[in-house]
């Protein structure tokens, strides 16, 4: 679930906005009208959309865009002309806002980001070179003494990691 803030320098908006996402499903986690608000709220988030209004009394939509995380996403609903220019991590809906338009867009943005977080998860994590070294003296101990070339000592530690169920490192410090 995608965690949603809507900020609207008018509360009456942000809480029609919140309305409409929680009737089609959505989960707002917030609901905030100035844009320190929005950054107190997920200023640490991993994830996150944040529907909102072009301006608020303490700064523009550009300037909030720049003070969050880079994983976050803004959602901006306003006229056409307030942004001529494209601002990355901007996707941007027109008033009049249709429900429907709102709520696609939004889908289509949670999609998004479940699916970079998946393809995230999925990388391979960098190892330290404390832990590179670690399972090399473990390669080299297994080359000496077993007389295993280095493609089956790698291959011995990881099938003992598998088995044992810890990770490599930790198999490397076994041996």
């Amino acid at each position: 679930m995608t965690n949603i803030v809507v900020a609207f320098s008018k509360l009456d908006d942000a809480k029609s906005i919140k309305t409409i996402l929680m009737r089609s499903g959505f989960q707002v986690v917030a609901v905030c009208t100035t844009a320190s608000q929005v950054l107190n709220t997920c200023g640490d988030w991993d994830f996150g959309i944040v529907v909102s209004g072009y301006r608020f009394v303490d700064m523009m939509y550009e300037e909030l865009r720049e003070c969050l995380p880079a994983a976050l996403e803004m959602l901006l609903v306003s006229s056409p002309a307030h942004w001529a220019e494209p601002v990355k991590g901007v996707v941007c809906l027109p008033m009049p806002l249709k429900v429907r338009d709102l709520v696609n867009t939004l889908e289509m943005m949670s999609q998004a980001q479940a699916r970079r977080r998946r393809k995230q998860k999925a990388q391979p994590r960098k190892r330290s070179e404390e832990d590179r070294l670690l399972i090399s003296k473990a390669k080299a101990l297994l080359m000496e003494r077993n007389h295993m070339t280095e493609s089956e000592a790698h291959r011995y530690i990881q099938k003992c990691s598998m088995d044992s169920g810890t990770n490599m490192v930790e198999t490397a410090q076994m041996v």
